[in-house]
Formats: C-alpha cells, structure tokens, sequence
C-alpha cells in the first residue's frame, strides 16, 4: 500500500508527465489569454462553439466516489493546437464512417476529473474504500451526422496520480468554501500518462415536436478506461434539435451544431425538451479502481457492469444551450467489508453555438 509521493518528486523522475501536464495547462493559459484579449465588438465565426461541463454530487448530498468533473471545449479548427489534436480523430472518425457530403466539426477539450473514498477527513490508507484519484487531459474530438445518425470519435491525453493536480484544486476549493480540508491525497498513486480513445454511435427516431427515442452505443479503449457501452433516452418537447444531452463521459461531447440549421431568434427560447435515459457499460478495466498500470497502487475489486439511470431537461435561449443532468449510477466497486453503494450526482452542460 502507498504512503504517496511529493508531486515534485514524480515530475522529476518522470519528464514526460511535465509535459503532458505543461500541455493541459498552457491549453488552460491560451483559452483564458483569448477571452481577455478578444474585441467584445468582433462575432465569433459561423459554426464555432463553446462547451462546459460540470459535475459534482454536492446536490445530493455527498462528496465521495465520482465527487467532480470540469471539461471546457473550443471548436478548434484552425488553431496549432485544434489541428494537431484533431488529427487522430479525425483519422479514426474516417475509418469508422464516410462522410457523404456531411461536415464534420472538430474540437478541442480541457477536463479534470477526481475520485475520493467515503470520508475526506482520514489522511492514513483506506484499503476498504475508493481509491483516491485524478485525471487532468487534454481531448482531441471528430463529429459527423448524416440525417438522424451521429458518429463521434474522442481521443484523450493527460495524466493521473498528484501530477493530475485533484489535491490542490480540491483543498483550495474546499477552502475557499469553508468545506472540510480532504486529507488523504497523499495516498494516491503515483503519477502516470495516461490516454483513451472513444466512439460513439447515436440514431434518432422520432418527431422534432413531441417524442424521440436516441439510443447510442459506443467503445472505449486506453490506460484510463476500457469499456463498450449501449442505451439511450426518450425525451419529449419542441422544436428538438441534435441527440440528446451529453455529459463528461467519454465520447458524449457535443460539437455538432445545431444553430446554423435551425436559429433561434436572440435571447428567445426556442427549443425545450425533458428526457429520460439509461446506459450501460461492460467494464473489462479502470485505473481509478484497478489501480495504476506503470506502478503499484491502491485498488478495490471492481464490478463488471455498471449502469446510470438519467433524467433532466435542456433548452437553447439564442445561442445558449443549458442542459441539467441527474445522475443515479449503480454499484461500481466491492472491498472486503462490502460494496461501495449506489452514486448520485448532477450534470451541467452549457454551450454556445454560434
């Protein structure tokens, strides 16, 4: 069992993680540098967009297991960075599906995510608890849709253990707040690169105007998770564009814009839907329970199957999509003193398609 190492400790003994984490961060640097900078009189170009995703379980009460997720998306064609990331993806967006005269969008996405046992407050080892752990990328995503079909290919990079930086972003927040100081970080794993490439399939059926039922199933390979999954949701509502709401997990990014096909006048809503969902996935691994690949480290026997029941509402106001997600996910993990229990937390998506 660890007792965990100086985060600067691991960055020196392993160079390449500077790198990767110097990426993610200096991605962070030139996102902020561009809102500061950028004319407020000058309109983004058509078919750019903007995505946030946040989640996190403080509204239901807790803060264990899956306690936060933050993902910032740019369309990124034509920037440096956008076309050097897009380039797998859009590689393997080709493979999977012709394009048929359908314009892909690309993007490029900056997300953390940590993961906690039950009681923040213990500094020593919790072998019967969930690992601590975090994952900082960077996201590289091809999307296509033909009609009522959506293809959509993500690939991440980053790294996990103290170099993913869940410690620092944690305490200070909790700080900030005037939460209780989380106190076992020290007992993560040691850091790591780490990476993941996903697809993602969605069809529609239905009317634009009263019911539609949007099944997806997908697949994810890599060092972080490896997984196929299959489900979908029912929603009911007006004037309904795109597939759904998306969410953090892997492949779900939206990037397929909607508003050049159908505009909403400003600042009007024009598009509302509720929905109802469920997805599945087969897990044959993940880091976060399985422990480290490169190094030991804490893990907790994991289960196979593991589901989400979802409900929520979206609508677009103008440029504006908001979408709220509620999040009941199923058992992930066991330990010898019995299971981890059921997770319950809320997805926000705010995009701007211009």
């Amino acid at each position: 069992m660890l007792t965990g190492l100086s985060t600067a400790r691991l960055n020196r003994s392993c160079p390449p993680l500077l790198c990767v984490r110097a990426a993610c961060l200096a991605a962070l640097a030139f996102v902020s540098g561009a809102a500061r900078t950028a004319e407020p009189v000058m309109s983004p170009p058509p078919g750019s967009e903007l995505q946030l995703f946040i989640e996190n379980d403080f509204l239901s009460g807790t803060d264990r297991y899956y306690t936060n997720g933050i993902k910032f998306g740019i369309g990124a064609s034509g920037t440096p960075l956008g076309e050097l990331l897009k380039l797998p993806a859009d590689g393997l967006l080709g493979r999977i599906t012709s394009f048929d005269g359908s314009v892909p969008h690309f993007g490029l996405f900056l997300g953390q995510n940590m993961y906690t046992p039950r009681d923040i407050t213990i500094a020593a080892p919790q072998p019967n608890d969930r690992p601590w752990a975090a994952w900082l990328y960077l996201g590289g995503v091809a999307q296509v849709a033909h009609g009522d079909k959506l293809h959509t290919v993500e690939v991440d990079v980053g790294v996990t253990g103290p170099a993913a930086l869940g410690d620092p972003v944690q305490s200070n927040w909790h700080k900030l707040f005037g939460f209780e100081q989380p106190k076992g970080w020290v007992t993560q794993a040691p850091s790591e690169p780490a990476f993941m490439v996903s697809y993602l399939q969605k069809r529609r059926y239905g009317s634009a105007n009263g019911i539609q039922v949007v099944p997806h199933a997908g697949v994810t390979v890599g060092t972080v998770l490896t997984l196929a999954r299959a489900g979908g949701i029912v929603r009911i509502g007006s004037n309904m564009t795109g597939f759904g709401q998306d969410t953090i997990e892997p492949g779900g990014a939206m990037l397929q814009n909607t508003r050049t096909r159908k505009p909403c006048p400003d600042w009007q809503p024009c598009e509302w839907f509720a929905f109802i969902g469920v997805d599945y996935r087969a897990v044959a691994y993940n880091t976060f329970l399985d422990g480290p690949v490169f190094h030991d480290g804490p893990s907790v026997n994991r289960h196979t199957g593991v589901h989400d029941f979802t409900a929520g509402v979206s609508m677009r106001l103008g440029v504006l999509r908001l979408s709220l997600t509620r999040v009941l996910r199923s058992e992930e993990f066991r330990t010898a003193l019995g299971g981890g229990g059921r997770q319950s937390f809320h997805s926000l998506n705010i995009g701007a398609e211009f």
